[in-house]
This record gives C-alpha cells, sequence and structure tokens, in this order.
C-alpha cells in the first residue's frame, strides 16, 4: 500500500512537471511574439503618440445634434443603415441593411473613437518607453471624459444609433462603444504609473462600473446582451474590458461561462464559420469582426483554471476552429465562396486582432507574418468603426 502511494506522488510529481514546462515554454514563445509584434509596430506607435501628445481633449459635449432626445452630456448617434422613405420624407426612416448613409449624426462617435486612438497610442509608447509624459498626456483627456464636470460624457448608450422619427436610441448602438475598451485597456496600463492620479483613477474606475451596472440593467442594455449575433459578442467583449479594469471578478466569471454555454454553441457552426454573419448583406466584412470579438474574449477572459483558447464544445466547436475556417480567406480573398459586401468589401482585411492574438497564443507564425503583411493602420472609417482594437501591445 505505501509503495502504491508513493508510486501515485511520483506520477503526480511527474506531472506537475510535465505541465510546468508546457507552460514555461508556452509564455516563452509569447514573450519572442511580444517582442516582434513591438519590433513590427515601435516606430509606428511612437509616431501616433507624437501626433497624440500635441491633442487636446474633444468629448460629446463638443458637438450636438437637434435629433438627440439626450442631454448635452449623452451620446448620441444615428443608424447607419437607416435612410429617408421616399414614399414619406418627413416620416420615419428606413432600413437598407449594410448601406450606410452618409448624412447621419455619427460625431460622437468620431469623438469616441479619437479617444481610443490618443489613449491607445500613449499607453503602448509608455508600455514601450517608460516615459510617464505619455501618462500625464493621456490623464488630460480621461479627465476631459469622464472626471471634469463640464466636458464628461454620461455612463449609458440610451439613445445611441437612433432612428429618425421612430426611435430615440436602439439596443444596438451599444456596440459604438467598442471604442472605449482600448481607453480602458490603457488606464489599467498605465494606472500604477507614479503621474497617475490616484483620485482620477477612482472616479474613471466608478465611471466604467456605472456603465457595467447600465449594461446590465437597461432595457437597451439587456437587449444588447441576449442579441444572437454579433451584437451579443461585442457586447461581452465591452463588458469584459470595464470589468477587468474594475476588477469585477464575478462579472468576469459570469462572461466566461456566456462564451462556452451561449456564443461557441449559438454562434458558430460544425465548421467554424458563424451562419448570422454570412446571412448579412456584409458576409465578409461580419464574419472578420464577429471572430475579432470572439477572440478578444479569449484574450481578457482567459485564466489559468479556465483557459478560453483551448475549451471546446461537446460537439467540437472551438475558438481555433473559427480562426482555421476564415484564415484561407483572409490569405486570399478571392477564394471567398460567397456574395461579396455590398459595401466596403475592398477595404477588409486589415490587420485583424484575431490574427495577432491568435498568433500569439497557439504559435502560428503563418497567421503572425499574414497580420504584419496587412494594413496596420487602416483609415476607411468604415473599417476604423468595426475595429475596436488598434494597439495590440497594451493587451499582451
Amino acid at each position: 500500500m505505501e509503495k502504491l502511494a508513493q508510486l501515485h506522488t511520483m506520477k503526480k510529481q511527474t506531472l506537475i512537471a510535465i505541465i510546468s514546462l508546457v507552460l514555461v515554454n508556452i509564455a516563452a514563445a509569447q514573450q519572442q511574439f511580444k517582442t516582434q509584434i513591438i519590433g513590427v509596430l515601435k516606430n509606428q506607435v511612437l509616431k501616433e503618440a507624437a501626433w497624440a501628445m500635441q491633442q487636446k481633449p474633444i468629448t460629446v459635449t463638443a458637438s450636438s445634434s437637434p435629433h438627440s432626445a439626450g442631454g448635452k452630456h449623452d451620446f448620441f448617434s444615428e443608424g447607419d443603415y437607416w435612410w429617408p422613405n421616399p414614399a414619406n420624407p418627413n416620416g420615419p426612416y428606413v432600413t437598407r441593411d449594410g448601406e450606410t448613409n452618409p448624412d447621419n449624426f455619427v460625431a460622437h462617435r468620431k469623438a469616441m473613437i479619437r479617444f481610443s486612438e490618443i489613449v491607445g497610442a500613449l499607453a503602448s509608447a509608455f508600455q514601450i518607453t517608460g516615459d510617464e509624459k505619455y501618462v500625464k498626456q493621456a490623464l488630460v483627456h480621461l479627465r476631459a471624459w469622464f472626471v471634469n464636470q463640464e466636458t464628461l460624457m454620461n455612463p449609458n448608450l440610451a439613445y445611441a444609433q437612433a432612428v429618425r422619427n421612430l426611435y430615440p436610441g436602439r439596443s444596438w448602438g451599444i456596440i459604438d462603444s467598442i471604442h472605449l475598451m482600448e481607453v480602458a485597456q490603457g488606464v489599467l496600463v498605465m494606472q500604477k504609473a507614479q503621474s497617475f492620479s490616484k483620485a482620477d483613477l477612482k472616479v474613471i474606475k466608478k465611471w466604467f462600473a456605472d456603465y457595467i451596472l447600465w449594461l446590465n440593467t437597461s432595457k437597451n442594455g439587456i437587449a444588447e446582451k441576449n442579441a444572437k449575433n454579433n451584437h451579443g459578442t461585442t457586447w461581452a467583449m465591452q463588458v469584459a474590458s470595464f470589468a477587468k479594469l474594475v476588477d469585477d471578478q464575478p462579472m468576469l466569471d459570469s462572461l466566461r461561462v456566456r462564451f462556452k454555454t451561449v456564443f461557441l454553441p449559438n454562434q458558430m457552426a460544425a465548421d467554424g464559420s458563424f451562419p448570422l454573419e454570412l446571412a448579412r448583406t456584409k458576409p465578409y466584412g461580419y464574419a472578420i469582426f464577429n471572430l475579432d470579438a470572439m477572440v478578444m474574449l479569449c484574450q481578457l477572459l482567459s485564466a489559468t483554471n479556465d483557459n478560453l483558447w483551448t475549451y471546446q464544445t461537446p460537439d467540437g466547436k472551438s475558438i481555433k476552429k473559427g480562426i482555421e475556417y476564415l484564415y484561407p480567406y483572409i490569405v486570399d480573398k478571392t477564394k471567398w465562396p460567397l456574395k461579396p459586401d455590398v459595401m466596403y468589401g475592398e477595404f477588409w482585411p486589415v490587420a485583424q486582432p484575431f490574427l495577432v492574438f491568435g498568433a500569439n497564443y497557439f504559435g502560428q507564425s503563418a497567421w503572425f507574418n499574414t497580420w504584419k503583411k496587412l494594413d496596420l493602420k487602416p483609415t476607411n472609417e468604415e473599417v476604423v468603426r468595426n475595429l475596436p482594437i488598434r494597439h495590440p501591445i497594451i493587451w499582451l
């Protein structure tokens, strides 16, 4: 009996040693990828940061629309795919799926994207150099959006993607705040800097905690949470990012469960595709967008004892299968088997997050090499609004 116990102990120790060695090798490989990613992006990051150092804050209070039902501090936007009805020009707008109306109000979204670009660039530069001048400049913008009572944004998206003469705001509009993700991550990266005011940090985290509460309790927030397509995925991606900043562990735990029991089983087909995205008028762009969001959930939520990167449903669905389905059509878009996107299809793909983070975890050099060959700094507005992760260094 004693010999059996000793043998069991030896086997257990051997297994622990093997697991430890595997984890060390994975960590070493990921560190190597991180070094390579910094090598690819360093010059671009420092150039963006130099631009960001010269920028003044622009928040939602800098512009307004007479069509907004909200106040000065409320984010407002109009749905992209909604147009005047030719049969009733003064009546409710009508939808044309996938076709963006250039006359709709999106100034607040553009301001938020700009804010994201500024903080993302400054946080990335701080990561690379350790120079706290970047933190001090980021705080100027963070205070304007979250602290200063004259210029701050209220922590809700109740009036996002409104439809003229029809809806003052819609649940779909919550997708607009994906551009606060790199703001939250930038704060997470910079928060321990000596020059980051603890008083400001407390207010900023309170803002994000309030927004998480609104996303989980408001009518629009709950509707978006339960959306069956990319809107549900990107709701979770945002909440995961914000919950990580405020260290909301119960929320993070619930999102891990949601990934495994809702998103993978219900959104992914057996071949790794996303049927609800492929049914849209922009199937290529939406497939990319949803995969990016799913991968970011793995990047944000994976824990030592609950690794979403390696999780597989009983019928074989996994994030790796999703990447492997889409990757050939990223390498060669001419092989795409479905109809072309009704608009903007020529601008995809760019340096997609799913490529760089997937390469980082799975050690796939081919995915990494494809990523670095693609457009690392896209400027097309449609692409940018659907690309929340533009500064991968701060996420590694």
